[in-house]
């Protein structure tokens, strides 16, 4: 029996727990609502040619609790009273959360505890609509069903699930027949998922899945209305000169469709970056042309001087706009609309085998992180924007989407961010049955090729002229074959799809497409700092799509949030238990490598607070060396680096693995280890070889540098100071060696500290980089090597680092507000007065009850500084996450004694004009 709405509905309470940053898509409802009827709202469809209006949101129950036919439920003033509400984009399990029926899944395991049988038949989704004028033709136009849906209009069924199936397929059902003026129904009965029989998503080892599987209806169904003919797939097609970048050449491309019984003729007008388009077309009835504007037939397509779109640190992101009006005798039938970028982007093999992007003639070494959504599917673009700024703000320029292709709007925001993508089908589940015998996905049945086909079609139309698009993933790890194949690139080759295909994110090789050019070979769980610089496995050669070393324990304050005091007990205490908040997977059941790798280097830890602190950072350790090692290696002559995907850039629920950041934003020493290694001009220690690096991430060389090496004892005695001056090195990733540190130093410890400054030629910092080292290495076993990880048989010794002193670290911090951001301004200083430094000082905004303010952007963090050494840091937030708090700061660290400074009132900034 499905479980009643909770009393009072505790609506949005779940929501508001689960730390989501703007309103979820289940409270985003527009329209009016009937009383009478139940929960369901109202959408007024307005008769706008050319328009195309989203459902606002759904009425939705069981059909285990809904005796009456079809054509009842899908008739309009059917009443709905006990029906749950849903918003317009939302998952059953999403709604049940939003509307209060379950705890919030994301702390303890009170996800284990929902149920799984309510959705194990299928669930109706009831909507209403209002047109004033029913002349127009009107259109469903919609894809998102998980994972396949029998659809009705005013009591009549338009579609069946042998029809509408597939998360990606899109759908265009003419319903203009069936219209009358003022209220309509649309009901969707959407049948169960299971992502290892459908063609939808899942979640393999990401995190504890969802009761759902997410069934229901994730992306907006459009209500479009227009005249006799309608304008679709209108699109760019660009092309750059490179590497010039001097001219561009444009191609318009557009459907013009015949709706009517009759012959018409219509007039395709409007503009693309300010050349005028006109064409008449002759249909015949229900007849479909395709209309091409090309600079030899419009010469001002071709463009001299174009604004060239670029990823972020590379240059800006101007946008074109496409606007194009079907008319027939001087009425507006349809109307069309896309913004697009002018890039170019190759990605060949290299003389090693390996993919090798490049973007407007720039070679780029990849470095990204694979995305996750919400658990529940639940879209906000607040939360979306908040974690690609977060990337920008990493020094990264990419993100991988395995699956679970985003909304729309995540790739508008990556377009104007500059965050390249690269989207594409997921492993394991039924996209790889045909082909991934391994795994748990059925074997594809005939009915699934062309299901495969419309989805790469439908995502092909709908990511083409987003400039962030730089690639298609057709496989993950595993490549299709031939048939597959086939069909993919048929469907890609009719959408125009101008950038590369990639047959697979492992070393597969499909018939057509050839060798994948990336490489699977993890890890996936802890392995030691030094792995990164070997070439061989997941060490830094070639193009790595997923890899990290594993767990990422999140801050104390987060852990507070997801986990009971018993469940924290046993997150210290006992490695060889399992952890819900890790993965469904045997695998990643527990932490057990992870905590023994922690207490064979750091030592046992003696409370959580030691615990974390230690996780802090071994976490900064192997982050900050994965990139570093990549970005190094991305020049070298042989075995280039070309490609890094940390696994994963973000999780999708309350996560102790596979997280650059926590679900709420928070961040620690995996963040700012990834921050510290992406810095435009870098200075860096080698693993390997025991080099120092200057790396530029740069356009522009950099010459006049000098770069100063300090080893010291962990109470700050000095060992070794080396300092190397003239400095020169070029940009786009270009690195040159200032020393090598020796193979022995006098008196140096088992464990001691690195500090490397790198300073330009007016003397002023660039780059600061603080190693906590050993003189013994950790040791690999790379004979056992596995698909998940390399064995360690012996640890580095960093135990000497619980010998360093507590030191006192100041803080001063001031506060100005500006436009809804606030900006903190925080100077820590070490006011120690003997030798030792402050090792990994971490500054955390809080609000007045010691909350984290979420989400921020520092300019730099977790600071290592030694006695009389000072570090001003700024932090930049939304002045609304305050909520009506005074800011504070709080500081703490490996050795730094906490505390906890006020930070002013958000005082409004001063333009300079009115100083």
């Amino acid at each position: 029996m499905f479980p009643r709405r909770a009393p009072g509905h505790r609506l949005a309470t779940a929501a508001l727990a689960l730390g989501l940053l703007g309103s979820l898509n289940t409270s985003a409802w527009a329209g009016a609502r009937d009383p009478a009827h139940g929960p369901g709202r109202i959408t007024r469809v307005p008769s706008t040619a050319g328009s195309g209006t989203p459902l606002s949101g759904y009425a939705i129950r069981s059909t285990a609790e809904v005796g009456d036919s079809a054509a009842e439920v899908s008739s309009p003033g059917y009443p709905t009273q006990g029906w749950y509400p849903a918003g317009p984009r939302s998952t059953v399990l999403a709604a049940l959360l939003a509307d209060g029926v379950y705890d919030d899944p994301f702390v303890s395991t009170n996800l284990q505890k929902i149920p799984k049988s309510p959705f194990q038949v299928p669930w109706w989704y009831r909507s209403d609509f209002t047109v004033a004028d029913p002349s127009h033709r009107t259109y469903l136009d919609f894809s998102g069903v998980i994972s396949a849906a029998d659809v009705y209009v005013n009591g009549r069924q338009v579609a069946t699930t042998a029809d509408v199936t597939g998360a990606y397929t899109r759908h265009e059902l003419d319903v203009t027949s069936l219209i009358k003026a003022g209220t309509n129904t649309v009901a969707f009965r959407v049948r169960p998922n299971d992502p290892n029989k459908n063609l939808t998503m899942g979640w393999l080892d990401w995190l504890q899945p969802p009761p759902d599987q997410n069934m229901g209806i994730v992306r907006d169904v459009l209500v479009r209305r227009g005249g006799p003919v309608a304008l679709r797939d209108a699109h760019v097609v660009t092309r750059l000169a490179v590497p010039s970048l001097a001219t561009a050449d444009l191609t318009v491309k557009a459907q013009v469709r015949n709706d009517s019984d009759a012959p018409v003729t219509t007039e395709v007008s409007g503009t693309v970056a300010g050349v005028t388009l006109t064409r008449s077309v002759e249909l015949a009835a229900h007849q479909t042309r395709t209309v091409t504007f090309s600079p030899a037939d419009t010469p001002g397509l071709h463009l001299t001087s174009p604004k060239v779109w670029w990823p972020a640190a590379m240059g800006g992101q101007p946008l074109y706009d496409l606007g194009l009006t079907a008319s027939v005798a001087g009425t507006a039938s349809d109307t069309a609309h896309e913004t697009f970028g002018i890039r170019d982007v190759r990605a060949p093999l290299n003389s090693d085998g390996a993919r090798q992007y490049s973007v407007n003639g720039r070679r780029l070494l990849v470095k990204g992180g694979g995305w996750s959504p919400d658990e529940f599917l639940r879209w906000d673009r607040t939360y979306a924007e908040d974690r690609l700024r977060y990337a920008v703000d990493l020094g990264l320029n990419s993100i991988r989407l395995e699956g679970h292709i985003e909304p729309d709007e995540f790739f508008d925001l990556a377009d104007r961010l500059g965050v390249l993508t690269l989207p594409g089908w997921e492993c394991c589940d039924k996209w790889e049955g045909q082909t991934n015998s391994g795994e748990s996905g059925e074997k594809w049945t005939a009915a699934d090729y062309p299901v495969a086909k419309a989805s790469m079609a439908a995502e092909a139309a709908r990511l083409r002229d987003h400039p962030s698009v730089i690639s298609f993933l057709v496989g993950s790890d595993a490549a299709p074959d031939a048939k597959i194949e086939k069909g993919y690139l048929d469907a890609l080759a009719a959408a125009d799809w101008a950038v590369p295909v990639v047959p697979a994110a492992s070393d597969k090789s499909a018939p057509q497409l050839g060798s994948s050019g990336m490489k699977m070979t993890g890890p996936y769980d802890w392995i030691p700092p030094n792995y990164w610089y070997a070439k061989r496995e997941g060490g830094a050669t070639g193009f790595n799509s997923e890899t990290s070393a594993g767990p990422d324990i999140p801050t104390l304050d987060t852990l507070r949030r997801m986990m009971t005091p018993a469940e924290l007990d046993t997150l210290w205490k006992n490695p060889d238990l399992k952890q819900y908040h890790r993965s469904p997977s045997p695998v990643f059941g527990t932490l057990k490598v992870y905590d023994d790798a922690l207490t064979g280097r750091y030592g046992a830890p003696k409370s959580l607070t030691d615990y974390v602190r230690k996780a802090q950072l071994a976490q900064y350790e192997n982050v900050r060396a994965q990139y570093e090692a990549y970005g190094r290696n991305q020049t070298d002559a042989a075995m280039p680096s070309t490609g890094v995907v940390y696994w994963m850039f973000n999780s999708g629920w309350t996560s102790l693995h596979w997280q650059l950041m926590d679900r709420y934003l928070d961040q620690g020493g995996a963040y700012f280890g990834a921050k510290k290694a992406n810095e435009p001009l870098h200075v860096q220690y080698s693993y390997d070889d025991r080099t120092v690096a200057v790396v530029n991430n740069r356009p522009a060389a950099a010459s006049g540098l000098t770069a100063r090496v300090t080893l010291f004892d962990p109470d700050g005695t000095q060992r070794y100071d080396r300092t190397v001056t003239g400095l020169s090195v070029e940009g786009d990733g270009a690195h040159t060696t200032a020393l090598t540190v020796p193979a022995s130093v006098s008196g140096l410890p088992s464990t001691y500290l690195a500090r490397l400054v790198l300073t330009d030629a007016t003397g002023r910092e660039v780059s600061r980089n603080v190693y906590w080292l050993s003189t013994k290495a950790d040791t690999l076993d790379w004979a056992k090597t596995d698909w998940w990880h390399t064995p360690t048989t012996g640890y580095a010794d960093l135990k000497g680092l619980a010998s360093m002193a507590q030191v006192p670290v100041t803080a001063a911090a001031s506060t100005t507000a500006a436009d809804g951001t606030s900006t903190t301004t925080v100077t820590v200083r070490n006011a120690g007065t003997g030798s030792t430094p402050a090792l990994l000082t971490d500054v955390h905004l809080v609000d007045a009850d010691g909350a984290p303010v979420l989400p921020v952007r520092w300019s730099d963090n977790e600071v290592s500084l030694w006695p009389g050494e000072s570090a001003t840091l700024t932090a930049t937030y939304r002045t609304a996450d305050l909520h009506g708090s005074e800011p504070r700061v709080r500081v703490s660290g490996w050795n730094a004694v906490e505390r906890t400074v006020p930070a002013g009132s958000p005082e409004p900034s001063v333009p300079l004009s009115s100083r």
